[in-house]
């Protein structure tokens, strides 16, 4: 591989869905693959930004694990976060929706993540969505950190990131997987999509959050397959996580076991993206 086609990485948005692209991550390494580019949306901008800072899967997966296996080490981090004060501890605590995404992604990632894109190893592209300006909104200059937190803003847990005179909120919203920004940037793309389907029983009613996930996840979905009607990536890649909340990033070990199988189904479309790409020059070759 470290002769092969270049490759690049579109990592999507899915919330703890987006577990799954530690995976992926590992499996590019294994293979001693370093792509040329990364761009990301949402959680998939945060999984960017640490790949692109130089940490491998594993530290990635190592890190993850460090915090998300415990729910004590999980809210004291977002509780000092907030500076919550003595009028909203007695309301009943921080609210979603009014969680500060800047101040949140400063005590949850980790340190070997710089504090710009010029600074990182590999050119990044970060997607927010310009809520007034009704449009798509691409970071890959100045500062990192609050180009994430406009990318992870989901609506009903934070609230809108204000950069270059801009109201953002979640990249996902606009641009699930942003394989469209990385065109020409490698021979081969590869992009995972992590959004899923809503999932559950036919009889039960959904909670009132559950819906608004859900039918954001419709939304993204949407999106998606527009998208791939116009382009495709050269891979393709869908974890099953369909069944994943997007809050459930406590199940962080489950989710890994469940989702292990995408690691098999990159090496094997990698192979067959190389070998049809190994024939097609061959072809060429020969009718020259």
């Amino acid at each position: 591989m470290t002769s092969g086609p270049s490759v690049a990485l579109a990592l999507g948005g899915g919330g703890a869905r987006g577990l799954a692209h530690i995976h992926v991550i590992e499996t590019l390494d294994e293979l001693g693959v370093r792509p040329t580019a990364i761009a990301g949306s949402s959680i998939g901008a945060m999984m960017g930004a640490a790949m692109a800072s130089g940490m491998t899967g594993r530290d990635i997966r190592d890190y993850a694990r460090s915090l998300l296996t415990s729910k004590a080490e999980v809210a004291s981090r977002v509780w000092r976060a907030q500076k919550a004060s003595i009028t909203e501890l007695f309301q009943g605590g921080v609210q979603l929706g009014r969680l500060n995404a800047e101040r949140i992604l400063r005590e949850f990632l980790p340190e070997r993540i710089p504090a710009s894109f010029e600074e990182l190893q590999i050119p990044l592209k970060v997607t927010g969505t310009d809520y007034y300006g009704h449009k798509l909104a691409v970071f890959d200059s100045g500062d990192l950190v609050s180009a994430v937190a406009a990318s992870v803003a989901l609506p009903a847990v934070f609230q809108p990131v204000v950069r270059d005179g801009m109201m953002l909120v979640d990249g996902g919203m606009y641009n699930p997987v942003p394989y469209d920004l990385l065109d020409g940037t490698a021979d081969l793309v590869v992009a995972v999509d992590v959004v899923g389907v809503p999932s559950g029983a036919g009889g039960k009613a959904p909670s009132t959050l559950e819906v608004l996930f859900g039918t954001s996840q419709l939304m993204m979905l949407s999106i998606i397959e527009t998208k791939l009607q116009i382009s495709r990536p050269d891979i393709l890649l869908r974890p099953p996580v369909g069944h994943i909340r997007v809050l459930d990033f406590l199940r962080m070990e489950t989710i890994m076991l469940e989702t292990v199988s995408v690691k098999d189904e990159l090496k094997r479309a990698l192979d067959k993206a190389i070998s049809a790409r190994i024939s097609g020059q061959l072809a060429d070759g020969g009718a020259a």
